[in-house]
């Protein structure tokens, strides 16, 4: 099987440009792509709410639903808020884009560099939460959570290499089973309540006191914990122009899809898990919907199915990640605040390099947190609420700027968003400082300056080779030619023949190590007679480079202003590739080093061998 046959065995064939339409998503294929993350964080969120209150005691986890419920308020704020944002900004980059049109491109980038933070930490609190699931049903596999976590990140990888449209395919039916499994453990959980089933535990759903021990620090701390269930709302906007047409339609009703599910999954989770008078396990093997689930079906059929729908989910749920990076990353490239490689897309249409950038950068927080997810979600959340605050007071800057119809109505909401997601970002900040959120304070203007370094870059290079369309002309220069040669070769022959097909000026270089090597070369070479005049250097220290730099520096300093040096190299080309090894690849040396010390035209004559 050749390479080209293998490439498109394992990522499919090659699309066209013109198949760019058949690759956008439809609604029904969108919600699984890009609110996997959302809906999915009811595996974990929960959890981090009650491991926050645990450290009270049991007496206060009735106040983990008063907690759910201002998260979901939360929610509701920001999909509305971020509806606006589909809407004043239908041509996609969602807070980026916002932010940077509002605020200013500092602004924007700070934006920028936020949700590449979080989008990455998706992946791998996801990826980690999934781990969580397995050995929740299967303790045994606990010693290898990083190697089955580093497996599942670079499967996400490897699928969506074969581009949007097959990857939503994959993940629709994981995402809907899901939602399925835990819609009816909702249902069950809520009968037994309401039918006082043995297995519902005693304290009340509303808190009564407040127990000794409680602090607003505290349930500050559950709050911004449970906030890891808000990430992935901006996702969609980020990706509007990949819906099918109407996109801002599309892409809004699947944001009010994912809203209404997540709020109901979440808060109904939460419920249950009050209800049924679950504690989370401190070692972070057993997950709080394992219990949950447990309590409510017992370990049998459907147990079973929801952690495998949950190990599914959790892992899909990084693939909003996968959409959301790599789409945001060609965007900044596109405005220079990011390696332009970033923008271009791959055979099937995909952002490659956004896309395996992400597996590497997950990959590592894996390996250094040991696949941990409490120990991930410290770093979480801080990013998307930075850039959540910035885009809303991007957005009330225009709607104020603007003055359209319903300008003042859409002000308050954007304001409203801004101010709270501004001070659950300070809570946040404070109350996971020394847990590890201290790390992403750091890194956030680290990576800022980093690609603010990258734009003057390229600034720089566009304004040093910029030029005046109508004063610039073309002004002919005669080349003189250097060939240098290692010997008498046929290599040597099809790079003079070119060389004196370009100019009559051709010089062939010579590089000798002693005399007897000097005079020998000459006799040959006048035995030849070429038709090009020899010049022979002496290398007292056995270098090639050095003599040819010194000769050449010789030349510039003699030629005219309408000549140009040219170094034309004779290569030859190995059949295999370990025949490489068996040559000295000079010829490339020689390339790196005058390519590398000025401007120099280098060009390289190659000859095939056949043996």
């Amino acid at each position: 099987m050749t390479s080209e046959s293998l490439k498109k065995f394992m990522f499919g064939r090659p699309l066209k440009s013109s198949e760019m339409e058949s690759e956008k998503m439809p609604v029904w294929k969108a919600l699984p792509i890009l609110s996997s993350d959302a809906l999915s964080s009811v595996t974990y969120g929960t959890e981090q709410i009650l491991l926050e209150l645990a450290l009270v005691g049991v007496a206060a986890f009735a106040f983990s639903v008063p907690v759910a419920l201002s998260i979901i308020l939360l929610i509701a704020l920001l999909v509305t808020s971020y509806r606006q944002v589909i809407e004043a900004y239908p041509q996609g980059g969602g807070a980026y884009m916002v932010t940077k049109e509002n605020l200013g491109m500092p602004w924007g980038r700070l934006t920028g560099v936020s949700l590449l933070i979080d989008y990455t930490l998706t992946v791998a609190v996801s990826i980690s939460a999934s781990v969580q699931a397995i050995t929740s049903a299967f303790p045994s596999t606990v010693p290898f959570m990083v190697e089955i976590a580093i497996v599942l990140v670079w499967i996400m990888v490897w699928l969506n290499l074969r581009g949007t449209s097959e990857s939503g395919t994959v993940f629709a039916i994981p995402t809907y089973f899901f939602i399925f499994c835990i819609l009816l453990l909702i249902g069950k959980g809520v009968y037994d309540l309401l039918s006082g089933a043995p297995n519902i535990h005693e304290t009340g759903i509303i808190p009564t006191a407040i127990p000794s021990g409680l602090t607003l620090f505290i349930i500050l701390k559950a709050f911004s914990s449970g906030c890891s269930a808000v990430t992935g709302i901006e996702a969609i906007s980020d990706a509007v122009p990949h819906f099918k047409t109407p996109s801002a339609k599309n892409a809004n009703r699947t944001l009010l899809s994912m809203g209404v599910l997540l709020a109901i999954v979440f808060g109904g989770v939460t419920l249950l898990a009050l209800a049924y008078g679950i504690r989370p396990d401190p070692n972070g093997h057993t997950s709080v919907l394992s219990l949950v689930t447990e309590h409510a079906f017992g370990r049998g059929f459907m147990y079973y199915a929801t952690q495998i729908g949950t190990v599914l989910i959790l892992t899909l749920a990084a693939n909003t990640s996968f959409n959301g990076f790599p789409i945001l990353a060609s965007i900044m490239a596109q405005d220079k605040n990011f390696p332009r490689m970033f923008s271009f897309r791959g055979d099937r249409l995909s952002f490659n390099y956004g896309i395996v950038t992400l597996g590497v950068l997950a990959s590592i927080l894996l390996v250094i947190f040991q696949g941990k997810t409490n120990a991930l979600i410290p770093l979480y959340a801080i990013g998307v609420f930075l850039s959540f605050t910035l885009c809303q007071t991007g957005l009330v800057r225009k709607w104020y700027k603007d003055r359209v119809k319903g300008w003042k109505g859409k002000l308050l909401i954007n304001g409203l968003g801004a101010v709270v997601s501004l001070i659950v970002l300070l809570i946040f900040s404070i109350t996971k400082f020394h847990e590890g959120a201290w790390l992403v304070i750091i890194i956030t203007p680290l990576l800022l300056w980093g690609i603010t370094k990258i734009s003057h870059h390229y600034e720089d290079v566009a304004n040093e080779l910029r030029i005046s369309l109508c004063d610039e002309k073309l002004v002919p220069k005669e080349s003189i030619i250097i060939v240098p040669v290692a010997g008498i070769h046929k290599a040597v022959s099809a790079t003079l023949n070119y060389a004196t097909s370009l100019s009559p000026n051709v010089i062939a270089f010579y590089v000798a190590f002693s005399d007897e090597d000097e005079k020998h070369m000459e006799e040959k070479w006048e035995q030849w007679n070429p038709g090009v005049r020899l010049i022979v250097f002496k290398s007292r220290y056995r270098t090639f480079v050095k003599p040819l730099l010194e000769f050449i520096e010789r030349i510039d300093s003699h030629v005219a202003e309408k000549q140009n040096i040219m170094i034309l190299l004779p290569q030859f080309i190995v059949k295999r590739w370990w025949h490489r090894f068996l040559h000295n690849q000079s010829a490339s040396r020689i390339r790196n080093k005058l390519q590398a010390d000025r401007d120099i035209m280098v060009a390289t004559v190659p000859f095939h061998l056949h043996d």
